[in-house]
């Protein structure tokens, strides 16, 4: 029998690519939820939801020119809104019952959290209080959410564990996604709502943010200006290229949790490449897959400064319960997810093949 899915920030990047391999994989009617705020590019939103809408589709009807105030296409439902709104939420469940609800909805970015603290609390704090109201009130079979390797914060030991201690934010970014967890458990002991979060390590690809490091060194390089590196270039990133991350939510979405001790199903996961790869050589494989790609013609100039406040020197996913519980383990390579980036952005933003300098 087929379900309803909810996907909150299906407009975003992570939950863009992971509606349309539901529309492809299963016959599932899935329900989009994003306010389609301008964090950052509006534009880019829009075309993913133009990739929803065409995946979408049973007929050769066209695409409207603005889908970012909510249609109906087949089996795919966008509605504009904001989870901070606890009145449009519910009203959400009210009419649609989804069985499965994935919350990717989240105001995200470590920087930006410094200086615009109460987008989080909105979002983080308030946005997921109303999802978990919505699924105590409109009973589901599974709450998947997005947390964070942020959570691990400046610990030491590495490959990072699900069972590491995560008191010690160095964001409010961060104590965001830990207070989601933490809140996840009680809803699920209190109120049995299996639930499943998922620590998300430094997610990139194709219609990705703008405000992450590969997409703004890219937009750099592009007008030769020189790139920040932090920390003297001296940083490692569990880079996770966004389709492992998509097929890491869907086996996960129809897993429920078994009890924990105390009885709650409740479970987490770390979701990353569990290869981390050093900022310098990140910047010389994106600089290269420009060139090849023709999206460049010469590498840029590399400014070294101290690390920033809330950052944290390195990520390093331990995905051994993914692993075992589901077979899976993200592969993809830097240089192959990259490139695919690359010739996105090529498109995107028309740009001709740009002749390489001698």
């Amino acid at each position: 029998m087929s379900k309803t899915v909810l996907i909150t920030g299906m407009a975003g990047f992570i939950g863009a690519f992971l509606a349309k391999q539901v529309l492809e994989t299963t016959d599932y009617r899935v329900i989009g939820f994003d306010n389609c705020n301008n964090y950052y590019d509006p534009g880019i939103k829009e075309n993913r939801l133009k990739m929803l809408y065409s995946a979408a589709k049973e007929d050769d009807k066209q695409i409207p020119a603005s889908l970012m105030n909510g249609f109906a296409c087949g089996r795919l439902i966008f509605v504009r809104g904001d989870l901070a709104d606890g009145e449009a939420v519910d009203a959400l469940f009210e009419k649609y019952h989804p069985e499965i609800v994935v919350n990717l909805a989240a105001q995200a970015g470590v920087r930006y959290s410094i200086d615009n603290p109460r987008a989080y609390i909105d979002s983080n704090l308030v946005g997921f209080f109303n999802i978990l109201q919505a699924c105590r009130n409109f009973p589901v079979e599974h709450l998947v959410y997005a947390s964070s390797s942020s959570v691990y914060g400046t610990n030491k030991k590495v490959p990072y564990t699900v069972e590491d201690k995560v008191d010690n934010p160095v964001s409010l970014y961060a104590a965001t996604k830990k207070s989601n967890e933490l809140m996840a458990h009680a809803y699920s002991k209190l109120y049995s709502i299996p639930c499943t979060g998922l620590r998300f390590f430094t997610v990139y690809g194709p219609m990705g943010r703008p405000d992450m490091a590969y997409f703004k060194f890219t937009n750099k390089i592009v007008k030769g200006e020189p790139i920040q590196i932090y920390n003297m270039g001296d940083m490692r990133r569990d880079f996770t290229y966004v389709d492992d991350i998509v097929t890491g939510i869907q086996d996960v979405m129809h897993k429920i949790p078994e009890p924990t001790e105390d009885g709650a199903r409740y479970k987490v996961y770390n979701i990353g490449n569990s290869t981390p790869e050093s900022l310098l050589y990140f910047v010389e494989t994106l600089e290269n897959v420009l060139l090849e790609e023709g999206v460049i013609s010469a590498p840029t100039e590399h400014e070294l400064l101290p690390m920033q406040p809330g950052d944290v020197y390195q990520t390093f996913a331990d995905v051994s319960d993914l692993e075992c519980d589901f077979g899976f383990k993200p592969s993809t390579k830097l240089e192959d997810g990259l490139r695919s980036f690359a010739k996105w952005y090529k498109e995107y933003y028309q740009i001709d093949n740009v002749k390489q300098s001698e």
